[in-house]
């Protein structure tokens, strides 16, 4: 995937690892109804809501940002030879989608600076390592990788009650190399890219703010999965830690950015996956910008 978008001094691109329909919208939001997925299926379909299947349509995709100064990954989607049986659509992957997209960029793996994961979930740190010589090693063996400090004390509790093949093969791996970098959930890469606190999808997600003014862009991760829930901010799903506070989060930073045209760069919308936001009743339309 070699489109992309410049905005300032930033040119932004994706790596799409899948773009298909994966889950059923009901199940995957466990407080939608029959009635109100009806109502909105008119302006879901096709590109949200897969008419065939009826499943919602997710992109699995790393973002790519690119400044002066670094080449950061946003995110490392799913990744190859990792066993997980929970999820049987992406257990032990042998895909070349993601290296060929990075290869499309005119990147190697020893091009990326900074690795920025908004939080440790299957689908957001597999490629952070890869399997070397039946080891786990860092992908991108001269980045930093970023990660909130709070959100490894948690997972690492959590894998500490009962065993996590994701913390084990995706996280540890890294830290053991020495590559990661503790940090704040409001801690400032740069002047003018920061991370910012959404609590909810996990106990310490985080989104990264780059630029400001009318060249500002919020990197979501799990904030939202659907546009659906761009309309229905309270609108949670399944694997939310605090659908509660999930929801709440959403709404603020959506307020936020329709208040400062703030363009959103969506972890799994479908392609482009990037949008402004607007007022649509008591919630919001994600005007979709090519």
């Amino acid at each position: 995937m070699t489109q992309g978008f410049v905005l300032g001094d930033v040119t932004v691109q994706r790596i799409i690892e899948e773009e298909t329909p994966l889950f059923d919208p009901l199940t995957f939001l466990p407080t939608l109804t029959k009635d109100v997925l009806e109502e909105n299926r008119g302006w879901m379909e096709p590109a949200a809501l897969d008419p065939a299947t009826g499943k919602l349509i997710l992109c699995i995709q790393s973002w790519v940002v690119r400044t002066k100064h670094h080449t950061i990954l946003v995110d490392t989607c799913v990744g190859n030879d990792k066993d997980r049986p929970n999820h049987p659509f992406w257990n032990r992957l042998k895909r070349d989608s993601y290296m060929r997209g990075l290869a499309a960029l005119g990147l190697t793996v020893d091009d990326i600076d900074i690795v920025m994961c908004s939080h440790m979930h299957v689908d957001h740190v597999g490629w952070n390592t890869r399997l070397e010589n039946g080891r786990w090693v860092p992908t991108f063996p001269r980045a930093r990788y970023v990660f909130s400090a709070a959100e490894y004390a948690y997972w690492e509790g959590e894998h500490a009650k009962a065993a996590s093949p994701i913390f084990a093969d995706s996280v540890l791996p890294v830290v053991e190399a020495g590559r990661a970098e503790m940090v704040a959930d409001d801690h400032a890469i740069t002047d003018a890219i920061r991370l910012e606190p959404t609590p909810g999808h996990t106990p310490h997600h985080v989104a990264l703010r780059v630029g400001s003014g009318d060249h500002e862009m919020l990197f979501t991760g799990d904030l939202i999965h659907s546009p659906i829930q761009a309309r229905y901010p309270e609108l949670s799903m399944r694997a939310d830690w605090d659908g509660t506070l999930a929801a709440k989060t959403r709404r603020r930073v959506l307020d936020c950015a329709c208040e400062a045209r703030t363009l959103l760069c969506f972890a799994h919308f479908p392609s482009p996956a990037r949008a402004r936001v607007s007022r649509w009743g008591t919630g919001f339309r994600a005007d979709v910008v090519g």
